[in-house]
């Protein structure tokens, strides 16, 4: 029998059958900025300690004089139950914890089909939401068709007021008036800051009159569980309220900057993103910026109050999803935005709805500021050492760093005075546990390392050790084949021209060597680091979106991709002739697609303390996309065509072309070809200037 901590009445079979079942040891290359990377942690831990407690076990009993076969017999015997029913009770307990993890999974709201009593149960939900986050729900009888509930924290209160129109009796009509929140200030004096926001109002008062408006609707319309969703999301949005309740009451009258702080933070980036977005329009010589380029030149778009009660910012938008968003806006009524605002191509509000969209619509990345209790413990420098020199992001091209970037966040720490932070604001890349998260690669994994802290990659200079240095597998698996057990080193794809410009071509991708990850939850300082995180994520997004424009499939399991040649022998005179003098036309063209690991030399790692101190930052590390494919006969070798993010140009890439020599090529058509969506097609549309078929 095992003898270790809880672990005393266990077997040893059915320890190692616990330890083979466990969650914590299923994921994938987990990692600092994984959503509990504690846990895993603490797994492994506690399996080392077991195996050593087995080795003694199985050692003790290798010394028994065990002769008798009958015991033998008993000991199988007894085994073989142990283990059934051990995997019974597992089988079991994983059903029930498979259950409760079930994400968007609800049973809907149990509306009552008599329109009369709605207006009593939707005030009743209210309350249950509010005491169910753990406020105190008071509620006003119906005075001249108008009903008032209340739900107060310790500091924050929310006035909600609801109008209800009875001009048919047998189907009353309930409507939101108004939503107001206010602080109770410890002192009692009354100040601008007691006064609630204006933005939280219309946060909460937007998800309030969703779920009536769903509820209202005619019973063959209704979606009692898309009710549930909006319920439970406004049950989430609560809770977040009360968290920042309890820090704002244990810091007395100075504690209403956990609410205050959203606002300020949110109107100062948006002034700088509308700042922003002027020279990007400025450029293009038009009056609004296009948001596709806007959001591949700047940095990320604010936008407050999207999904939860704090800043949200939009990373990247794929060409489908703009065009998409873009077209829903034209033939919409457009209603002015407000002048701080950047003034983008998209209807803002429209924008709003599709980003802050359940289920998340494919082609965006969204990162929310969210204050998260624990999580990793990231090392910081020396307070007296500055970090400036070694530091290479961010970068602000288009205007002057913005005054928000000095902007720091607030930290709890535990009422005991212990050093661990309590509640930290971290970059969430899950909607709160929602989707998986972005697929990174190592490199840029390792840059955000970098951000949180620069020495973390020089290992001889106070003993700093990387954070992040073991994974398996290409991150291109976690990205075009994620459910795979083996990794591939080659997809391959049929790439087919819309108007029959050129040849099918055959794409095949090269898997970097190189793992990858799934970015979650990363605890941030300050917005200098957010605004250096969001380039990180920006530059990987586009990478991860460009790809997923063609359907990959792995080389192994599509190995005839490339076999569609004639045979040796088919050829005639007349198609010799052509080939030889490059008038041939194709079945189709391969080409090998790249995307380039950052080069292994950076001069942040150089341990000469000589370099270090010359102040010299490391080059950026770009993110570009290469293909080659063969020239146009009769002339041997190969066109090269690179394709890189570079925010100082027109839509935000750079494109250079080595070869396809005689033709007629514009760079910026070709780049407004890729922003477009066409960038693995450029070798056939190079193919086809330079076979003078365009």
């Amino acid at each position: 029998m095992a003898s270790v901590g809880s672990t005393s009445n266990l077997s040893i079979l059915s320890v190692v059958q616990n330890y083979a079942s466990s969650e914590a040891l299923l994921q994938q290359s987990p990692h600092l900025f994984s959503t509990d990377p504690d846990a895993v942690v603490s797994t492994l831990k506690e399996l080392i300690d077991i195996t050593m407690h087995m080795s003694g076990s199985l050692n003790a009993h290798i010394t028994l004089p065990l002769s008798n076969p009958k015991l033998y017999s008993l000991l199988r015997q007894e085994t073989a139950i142990t283990h059934t029913v051990h995997n019974a009770a597992l089988t079991v307990q994983q059903t029930v914890t498979a259950l409760r993890k079930r994400v968007n999974i609800v049973y809907g709201e149990d509306i009552p089909p008599e329109k009369s009593a709605l207006i009593g149960w939707c005030t009743a939900r209210v309350e249950t939401w509010g005491r169910s986050a753990g406020m105190e729900a008071f509620k006003e009888e119906e005075r001249d068709g108008r009903i008032t509930i209340m739900l107060g924290g310790k500091v924050i209160v929310i006035d909600m007021e609801l109008s209800v129109n009875r001009l048919d009796v047998q189907r009353p009509v309930l409507s939101v008036t108004s939503v107001k929140t206010s602080f109770a200030v410890p002192n009692g004096t009354s100040s601008p800051a007691s006064s609630g926001s204006t933005s939280l109002d219309g946060f909460l008062t937007e998800n309030l009159r969703a779920f009536i408006a769903e509820v209202q609707r005619d019973p063959e319309d209704q979606d009692p569980e898309k009710a549930a969703r909006i319920g439970g999301r406004i049950v989430d949005h609560l809770t977040y309220l009360m968290k920042m309740d309890q820090l704002a009451l244990r810091e007395g009258d100075a504690g209403l900057r956990w609410f205050n702080g959203c606002d300020t933070l949110s109107l100062e980036c948006e002034r700088y993103s509308a700042e922003e977005c002027d020279i990007v329009a400025k450029d293009l010589s038009l009056t609004s910026a296009p948001l596709d380029i806007f959001l591949m030149r700047a940095h990320a778009l604010p936008l407050p109050y999207l999904t939860i009660p704090s800043l949200s910012f939009l990373i990247h938008m794929s060409p489908q999803a703009y065009l998409t968003v873009l077209r829903a806006s034209a033939s919409e009524t457009h209603i002015p935005a407000s002048p701080i605002l950047p003034q983008v191509d998209v209807e803002f509000q429209h924008l709003r709805s599709y980003a802050g969209a359940h289920p998340r619509k494919s082609g965006i990345a969204i990162a929310s500021l969210v204050l998260c209790s624990g999580g990793p413990r990231v090392p910081q420098p020396p307070d007296d050492l500055s970090m400036d020199a070694l530091a290479t992001r961010p970068t602000f091209p288009l205007a002057p760093s913005p005054s928000s970037s000095s902007f720091g966040f607030p930290i709890a720490h535990s009422p005991n005075g212990g050093y661990e932070a309590e509640e930290r604001y971290f970059l969430d890349f899950t909607d709160s546990g929602k989707y998986p998260g972005a697929v990174m690669s190592q490199t840029r994994m390792h840059e955000i390392e970098m951000i949180l802290h620069p020495l973390a990659g020089i290992d001889q200079i106070n003993n700093v050790q990387p954070l992040m240095s073991f994974g398996s597998g290409s991150w291109v698996d976690l990205l075009l084949n994620p459910g795979a057990t083996m990794s591939s080193e080659r997809y391959t794809s049929l790439y087919t021209s819309p108007t029959s410009l050129h040849p099918p071509l055959q794409l095949k991708l090269t898997a970097p060597e190189e793992p990858g990850f799934f970015l979650e939850k990363v605890p941030v300082r300050n917005m200098k680091e957010v605004w250096a995180i969001l380039e990180v994520v920006r530059e990987q997004s586009w990478i991860n979106e460009t790809l997923l424009t063609c359907q990959w499939v792995p080389e192994l399991l599509n190995p005839g991709v490339l076999s569609s040649e004639p045979g040796e022998g088919d050829a005639t005179e007349d198609e010799l002739h052509a080939l030889l003098g490059g008038t041939v036309v194709p079945t189709s063209i391969p080409v090998n697609v790249y995307v380039p690991a950052t080069p292994p030399h950076d001069p942040i790692f150089d341990t000469d303390i000589d370099v270090m101190t010359m102040g010299q930052s490391g080059p950026h590390r770009t993110a570009k996309i290469v293909m080659t494919s063969p020239e146009q006969p009769p002339i041997s070798g190969l066109v090269e065509i690179t394709v890189a993010h570079d925010c100082t140009r027109p839509r935000g890439i750079a494109l250079s072309i080595n070869g396809a020599m005689g033709a007629d090529l514009s760079i910026d058509t070709l780049e407004e070809v890729c922003r477009r969506g066409g960038l693995l097609g450029l070798p056939g549309r190079v193919w086809a200037k330079a076979h003078r078929l365009s």
